[in-house]
């Protein structure tokens, strides 16, 4: 597949470029998406929550009533799960909810996703560019002239960039990442992917973080 590039004024440069097809052309497996985006979600959560069981409650043992003979329930201590201020039975402790994943099922899930945003057209490339200051203006007045504001949008760049990295900070729906650090979760929950050129050349490729 081939696309044409644009530059930030959203003006077309004459120049094409064509797609990995061993990236953007294979059948997506909907199934390994899936799996790659539970998990990158699962490794979102802080698995902090607690609760104080029966035993960590503060309080007195002391039987409250008599085993028998009063008519009600059998009871214990104050610190019982059936009265207020007690115990919880069951409640959550810490836990790590990540799981592993085989790095062939995550190639598989990222070139899935990139698949499916290349068959939706959902997939910009524009030759590089950068900020000389941080401007959020500039940044909203790119997305305007390439007909995408108001999308949810990721920008994959070749490397950081500080100055563009803070010009989209405070835009909802924006996310910007490194084509390194490029993930199954980002590309599937974006409208459409804006990629610079030496991007391009580096979407195919894992940081060491992601291994």
């Amino acid at each position: 597949m081939e696309l044409s590039v644009y530059n930030i004024k959203g003006e077309d440069t004459g120049r094409k470029v064509e797609l990995n097809e061993d990236l953007f052309g294979i059948e997506p497996n909907d199934h390994v998406i899936y799996l790659a985006v539970k998990q990158y979600l699962a490794d979102q959560r802080q698995g902090t929550a607690k609760s104080k069981e029966r035993s960590e409650i503060a309080g007195s043992t002391r039987k409250l009533i008599r085993q028998k003979g009063s008519g009600g329930a059998r009871r214990g201590d104050i610190k019982s799960p059936v009265l207020r201020g007690g115990g919880r039975v069951f409640g959550p402790r810490p836990r790590n909810y990540s799981f592993k994943l085989n790095k062939k099922v995550k190639d598989l899930a990222r070139k899935s996703a990139l698949s499916y945003k290349a068959q939706q057209d959902a997939i910009i490339v524009v030759e590089d560019f950068e900020f000389e200051a941080p401007k959020t203006k500039e940044f909203k007045k790119m997305q305007k002239n390439l007909k995408i504001d108001g999308k949810k949008l990721l920008l994959v760049l070749p490397n950081v960039n500080k100055n563009v990295y803070l010009s989209a900070r405070n835009i909802q729906r924006v996310n910007v990442m490194t084509a390194t650090a490029l993930n199954t979760y980002q590309v599937m929950n974006a409208n459409v992917m804006v990629v610079t050129e030496n991007a391009l050349s580096l979407v195919g490729y894992k940081s060491k973080t992601e291994e």
